[in-house]
């Protein structure tokens, strides 16, 4: 996968804006951090740790485990799960920027020796065979194009009867045109894919007691509250992170919203395990 394009995607610009969110919370570039002092920033994802946790509990990732989470971006998840849990995990995220904003912070947080960050493309890292208790991954596997070879990939380097918790979008009903083009320039979403084939490509490529949970009515909650949120914090959002960073991150907010509202694009909570 190449790292311009999924720049379209306006949640992925200027991610160094976290160190903004840091100052005006008291904290100087150098000071150590938490998990918890970061846990409002980093999570890219939906409902911030409480999914992490669940991910935690349903694959019952704990001090013995290994892990590998899939499209990392700053490291929220990853340290999450470390912190939480005690287990070993790696990062691994296609974006240099993001990998590298995820590096310093989780250095802050004294968690090196747990988090491993991996700069990579999941469909050419090299990943050790058989290796993991579990595969994560918070809204990003729809990012990649062959998914047959994502799946593919996470199965191989996973233990036998390992498994992958992931939380995606999917084609919950057919596209618009317009939804169509949304997708491809606003999300990225290059392996947008509907629940048969989701399924079936899970099944082609190794796995077995799948669950696919859907999830879009409460993400179409989320996503509006967030909206509405954001925009009433307009002002001091500005001040802390100028108006182009508001201005891009109020587009994908809006975008997100409206994309949930039409009813077309979904959301799925999966949970497999490894034949």
């Amino acid at each position: 996968m190449e790292t311009t394009g999924i720049k379209s995607m306006k949640l992925y610009g200027q991610v160094e804006r976290i160190y903004n969110d840091l100052k005006a919370a008291g904290f100087s570039d150098d000071d150590p951090l938490s998990v918890g002092d970061l846990s409002p920033f980093d999570q890219y994802h939906y409902f911030g740790t409480k999914a992490v946790d669940d991910a935690a509990k349903r694959l019952a990732i704990g001090t013995d485990s290994r892990v590998l989470e899939v499209g990392s971006g700053i490291g929220g998840p990853s340290r999450h799960l470390a912190e939480r849990t005690g287990c070993q995990i790696t990062a691994l995220e296609l974006q240099p920027d993001l990998d590298d904003v995820a590096r310093s912070l989780t250095g802050r947080c004294g968690l090196a020796e747990r988090v491993e960050h991996v700069c990579g493309d999941v469909l050419a890292h090299p990943l050790p065979a058989e290796s993991y208790d579990a595969v994560v991954s918070w809204l990003a596997l729809y990012h990649v194009p062959d998914q047959t070879a994502l799946f593919a990939r996470c199965a191989d380097t996973l233990k036998p009867c390992g498994a992958l918790y992931a939380e995606d979008l999917y084609e919950r009903a057919p596209l618009t045109d317009d939804e169509r083009n949304r997708v491809a320039h606003e999300l990225y979403g290059a392996g947008l894919t509907t629940r048969e084939n989701y399924c079936a490509t899970l099944q082609t490529t190794g796995f077995e007691e799948i669950t696919f949970e859907d999830v879009s009515e409460l993400w179409a909650t989320h996503v509006a509250e967030r909206l509405e949120r954001y925009r009433a914090g307009y002002e001091r959002h500005v001040a802390v992170h100028g108006e182009d960073v508001v201005a891009a991150l109020d587009h994908f907010y809006d975008i997100m919203n409206a994309m949930f509202v039409g009813g077309h694009l979904g959301g799925v909570r999966i949970v497999a395990r490894k034949a």
